[in-house]
């Protein structure tokens, strides 16, 4: 999440009471978990085994549960529990709104919309021209349509990530406060849910298609001209770059890129990188004419067997 303007660190410290370690007026420009920083955000980091990541990643200010020596060019903040007071700054910045009509006053829509009964548009929404928004479409705040996108019946843009903390007794929300950013002449099916970033962007490039029920994971990134077919399942941070197929009920891993115009075949599972231009089968996905020679091969595995046991003793 960008701030309208930066915020001197000694401001944010002094929202969650906390002392600091670089100049007063060093500028914070916006808040970012670590898979999506870049300069000038403020990350936390509050377990040993990330302090090296956190601070040699390109975020410019750390709120960090340890006084370590202050890396050249960046600022930290310490607390004693660095989630919870980043959670108060995202609360501090990010508030919640309640909405108080179907479309939100503060909602800028483009020339030739059109945005049919029941649909609903939060707080701060931006559509762009010539969009067609159906019956009960619900796009939460922030979210940002472009030219001339469909969005179909049942469709929720922008829903909270699934990003949670564990701790011995419970179990804690990363609240989100990042957005989903549809570019255009896109087309979203039936029933599809696109989650917003946890902090940073899920991006639907231009003239990507979906089908219906079709789920993508926060801080996504899928590309131009993607065909998704109906049931397809896209984890948190995954890279689907231009040109991609996606049969039915295909599922891709958290932290997985597929490369350009790739294709993977319905009833598929992605747990690693695929690279473009190749088509995939399988779960594990692996390239499908090879796939394709395993399964004949399984298949004569009864008769070979047979064979073997009809051999003479000694053969």
């Amino acid at each position: 999440m960008k701030f309208l303007k930066a915020i001197p660190l000694s401001e944010i410290a002094g929202v969650i009471n906390a002392k600091f370690n670089g100049p007063q007026d060093f500028p914070v420009e916006g808040l970012n978990e670590i898979h999506m920083v870049e300069p000038g955000d403020l990350t936390f980091v509050d377990h040993p085994k990330y302090y090296e990541k956190a601070l040699n990643s390109k975020a410019t200010t750390i709120l960090i549960n340890k006084e370590v020596e202050r890396p050249e060019g960046k600022a930290l903040i310490f607390s004693d529990d660095p989630f919870s007071d980043y959670m108060k700054l995202v609360r501090k910045f990010r508030p919640f709104e309640q909405a108080t009509k179907t479309i939100s006053d503060s909602a800028e829509i483009g020339e030739g919309t059109v945005i049919q009964p029941g649909a609903f548009v939060g707080n701060n929404v931006k559509i762009g021209k010539n969009c067609i928004i159906h019956s009960n479409v619900n796009i939460y705040d922030h979210s940002v349509i472009g030219d001339n996108v469909i969005i179909h019946s049942g469709t929720v843009i922008g829903a909270d990530a699934f990003y949670f903390q564990k701790r011995e007794n419970k179990t804690l929300k990363f609240e989100s406060c990042g957005r989903v950013i549809i570019k255009d002449n896109v087309e979203i099916g039936a029933l599809c849910t696109i989650d917003k970033g946890v902090s940073g962007d899920t991006i639907i490039d231009e003239y990507t298609k979906f089908d219906n029920h079709i789920q993508i994971g926060h801080d996504t990134y899928v590309g131009k001209r993607c065909l998704f077919a109906s049931a397809v399942l896209v984890a948190g941070v995954s890279h689907i770059e231009d040109d991609v197929i996606l049969w039915g009920q295909v599922v891709i891993n958290k932290e997985v890129t597929v490369g350009k115009g790739a294709v993977v075949l319905a009833i598929s599972a992605v747990d690693k990188d695929l690279e473009g231009g190749v088509t995939y089968f399988g779960a594990p996905a692996e390239p499908a004419t090879k796939k394709w020679r395993e399964l004949v091969m399984i298949k004569k595995l009864p008769e070979m067997y047979r064979k073997l046991q009809q051999m003479p003793e000694g053969k």
